[in-house]
């Protein structure tokens, strides 16, 4: 039983060190459609449930192993907040990270309990998903046990990130014919606005999933990208379907694609051609451009 894995080098986080809250087997209120792990029924608590003790001891001797941990990652095998002892395991943590940042991944499922919020303000970053915005795509999508309801996780999410200064991250995972809907999308993009969060990372399946579902391409990302307001911190998270070759921008274009959706560096690494990016180093040196960093990315952005 691992309750650790990694390290690993993130780009975003530096040297990820991971805490799977429950090692032993699937334990959550999703069975999503896009899941790595097989389907398994839903839980509303654990069944298999890690003393804080444990979890501490083997993290002790980790840290004692791995002397240049950037950040500690809470996850697990399904849903971390689950986790009967998250606040105390948090405040035992806090004794002995140093200047270790914490960060969890958690499906949002919990996020209008009050214990949850109480141990998620102790994280340095907090990453919520939210595939869906409705009530019907949510059972369809994430397939979500009868006690989660989507208007509790989004009056949730609004109340945690009103008390919440330090980074909150939604991440949606897009899947073909399921939520890349217009209405799913403008229903998103309405509830996002309102939210107003660091950083939103929008991705597809990349892995063998649990059902037979299909993956969108970069392309298809990039254009449900533009579907939501421009003032949104939208990354696309996902290369791996790149299907079409590196375009030449001309200096007006460049600005204008900038305009409608800021750029990360992937994003310019799929979509310019080399002379493109020659043009975009020059709009940045003449100040037309800027570069601003989001939880770990570095955006192009207009210099207004």
């Amino acid at each position: 039983m691992n309750i650790l894995f990694g390290p690993i080098n993130s780009r975003r986080f530096g040297k990820s060190l991971g805490i799977d809250l429950s090692p032993s087997k699937k334990q959550c209120n999703f069975d999503c459609l896009y899941c790595e792990l097989e389907p398994a029924k839903t839980v509303d608590s654990y069944e298999d449930v890690i003393s804080v003790k444990e979890i501490i001891d083997v993290l002790k001797d980790s840290l004692d192993e791995h002397q240049e941990i950037d950040v500690l990652t809470i996850t697990a095998n399904g849903e971390p907040t689950l986790y009967p002892y998250l606040f105390e395991l948090m405040v035992e943590i806090d004794k002995i990270k140093g200047s270790i940042k914490t960060l969890i991944l958690s499906n949002g499922s919990t996020i209008d309990r009050e214990e949850t919020q109480k141990a998620l303000m102790l994280f340095d970053t907090v990453k919520l998903s939210l595939d869906c915005a409705t009530s019907r795509c949510l059972k369809r999508l994430d397939r979500a046990d009868n006690s989660i309801d989507v208007e509790s996780i989004k009056s949730g999410m609004l109340d945690f990130k009103s008390k919440f200064s330090k980074p909150l991250i939604v991440e949606i995972l897009f899947v073909k014919g399921v939520n890349d809907t217009k209405e799913e999308i403008d229903r998103l993009d309405e509830y996002l606005l309102e939210l107003n969060p660091t950083r939103i990372d929008i991705g597809t399946i990349d892995r063998p999933p649990a059902y037979r579902v299909e993956a969108l391409s970069y392309e298809d990302l990039r254009d449900i990208s533009l579907k939501f307001d421009s003032s949104l911190p939208i990354y696309v998270a996902s290369r791996k379907k790149v299907t079409q070759k590196p375009s030449s921008y001309s200096d007006d274009d460049i600005l204008d694609t900038i305009k409608k959706r800021p750029l990360t560096e992937d994003d310019v690494d799929t979509l310019f051609d080399e002379v493109s990016k020659d043009k975009l180093r020059d709009l940045i040196k003449n100040s037309s451009i800027k570069v601003i960093n989001s939880s770990g990315y570095d955006f192009f952005v207009i210099n207004s």
